[in-house]
């Protein structure tokens, strides 16, 4: 029943926003246009179709606000004007009052506000679908930022999730794409991380994990957990200061070099994805500044860590691989690496994947970042993998999402950027790594308590082994000639039955013929 409900609320809000009214605009047919003007009879839609789209989303909850915040970072896929609202949805969502906030930090800790902080500021600083943040000062004197949930977020993300589970298995159960597209398995990979965003204390986990990751990358900070303030609720990590990555101009006129943020933005995502395994999947804007303090002057500061990826030492390597030989244009091989991980059926033709993928990549290279739109390309690649029946693996999706995100931060910062050629060099460096000679010696050394374990008791082991192997030699052969005498026996039996029968044959002939004569 409550699906149901949340269904009829979905279709509610997307009357009441006009979200079908800014569907059909898109449309050139003239029924379609004049189905328009019929629907919108009687509705009250003159608010700008960016700012409509937005307050749906938002009074959807938290899946849909999530879905404007990937958009928002697309801005070369939809009009200015519905990505400049969509944009107020990575950190400009509306707050929930103070009191709510303060009643839950004071639950969480069991004590008064004013016992967990010197100061606290009322006024949040961020608000996003999850969470908002508020700042403090513990105190000790460090400058903190708090935290909080939502409330009520959890029925809300268990309704919308059961509706997507329900259309995902009519997708999957309809549509000719359905198996290859494994619908379901999606939308069990967005219910994991959703749910994990619930949880503040694993959200502090994976700061410290990407902490410590990134720490011997003079590229990006990220705050410290301050762990005796960190509850399911409520999460107390190090203030960081900076500016926005969104304003652009603000941080040119600090002098702050434009390019190489671009480039370094890059770096950090293929390090955390190649060499680490482990990334931040959220990284649109809101959760991005870059700091100008003089000791750390035009780092990024990495914010909200609710969503992270992981991947398999076989994922990285098969990314490793494909990205590496996307570089250097062998379509070949990247048709080659699809049929060897099963992603493709067996009795696929290698020179006609290759053909495809080569019509889809070639057009791109060598221009500039202003010139590729990396979610056409993905566009493209999606209609080649229909022809072949490639199967979407949903552990990737999140990554998906994640480059996507790259590529849009990217082009607001230095549309010359040329993604191709500032990843080639890092994919050529990770693959050297993986099978040179500094691979195998930690290979070496993650194995050396094993084999610490072993060499000491191998002469004893070979010793046993020698000793050991007569007895059972002798043993096993003993056994093969008792079997040997039993067949031999059987035989005997056989051939003496035989003969007495064949005889016994002979003898009623012979009686047989006496009586006759």
């Amino acid at each position: 029943m409550s699906r149901f409900l949340r269904g009829f609320f979905i279709v509610w809000v997307v009357l009441r926003y006009g979200l079908d009214e800014l569907l059909l605009s898109g449309f050139p047919n003239p029924l379609l246009r004049a189905l328009r003007s019929v629907i919108t009879i009687g509705r009250n839609l003159k608010a700008p179709r960016g700012q409509r789209l937005r307050e749906a989303l938002e009074a959807l909850g938290p899946i849909f606000v999530k879905f404007g915040q990937v958009l928002s970072t697309r801005r070369d896929l939809m009009p200015p004007d519905i990505a400049e609202e969509l944009a107020r949805l990575q950190d400009r969502v509306p707050p929930f009052p103070s009191q709510i906030a303060v009643a839950t930090i004071e639950r969480a800790f069991g004590q008064k506000l004013d016992q967990v902080f010197a100061s606290f500021d009322q006024q949040p600083v961020a608000s996003a679908s999850i969470a908002q943040v508020h700042f403090a000062v513990l105190h000790d004197g460090r400058e903190v930022a708090v935290k909080v949930l939502r409330p009520g977020m959890l029925p809300v993300i268990d309704k919308d999730l059961g509706l997507m589970r329900l259309m995902a298995g009519w997708v999957e159960k309809f549509s000719a794409d359905g198996k290859r597209l494994k619908p379901r398995e999606v939308v069990a990979e967005f219910d994991k991380y959703l749910h994990d965003e619930l949880d503040l204390v694993r959200e502090a986990s994976n700061a410290a994990q990407l902490r410590r990751n990134m720490s011997d990358l003079d590229l990006v900070l990220i705050p410290e957990m301050y762990w005796d303030w960190c509850r399911t609720e409520v999460l107390v990590m190090e203030r960081m200061k900076g500016v926005p990555i969104s304003q652009v101009v603000r941080l040119r006129e600090a002098g702050v070099d434009i390019p190489k943020l671009a480039r370094d933005g890059v770096t950090i995502f293929f390090t955390q994805v190649f060499r680490d395994g482990f990334f931040h999947a959220d990284m649109h804007p809101g959760n991005i500044q870059v700091s100008l303090d003089p000791a750390t002057f035009g780092r990024y500061i990495s914010l909200d860590f609710g969503i992270v990826g992981t991947l398999t030492q076989f994922d990285k390597e098969y990314l490793a691989q494909n990205f590496t030989a996307f570089f250097r244009r062998d379509y070949k091989r990247v048709a080659e690496l699809h049929i060897e991980s099963g992603w493709v059926p067996e009795d696929t033709r290698v020179d006609e994947l290759e053909a495809g993928i080569r019509s889809v990549c070639e057009p791109y290279f060598d221009r500039p970042l202003k010139e590729i739109s990396l979610g056409m390309v993905l566009m493209r690649l999606f209609q080649i993998s229909r022809r072949f029946n490639v199967e979407i693996q949903p552990q990737l999706v999140l990554l998906q999402k994640t480059l996507l995100n790259i590529e849009g931060l990217g082009r607001d910062l230095d549309p010359e950027l040329d993604l191709w050629s500032t990843a080639k060099p890092f994919l050529e460096r990770w693959m050297i790594d993986q099978l040179g000679p500094r691979m195998f010696w930690q290979q070496l050394k993650a194995e050396a308590p094993q084999y610490a374990k072993l060499l000491p008791a191998l002469p004893r082991l070979l010793q046993d082994y020698l000793q050991q192997r007569p007895h059972q030699l002798r043993a096993e052969l003993d056994q093969l000639v008792a079997e040997q005498r039993r067949t031999n026996r059987l035989l005997q039996y056989i051939i003496y039955g035989g003969i007495g029968f064949v005889l016994g044959l002979i003898v009623t002939q012979l009686l047989l013929r006496i009586r006759l004569w």
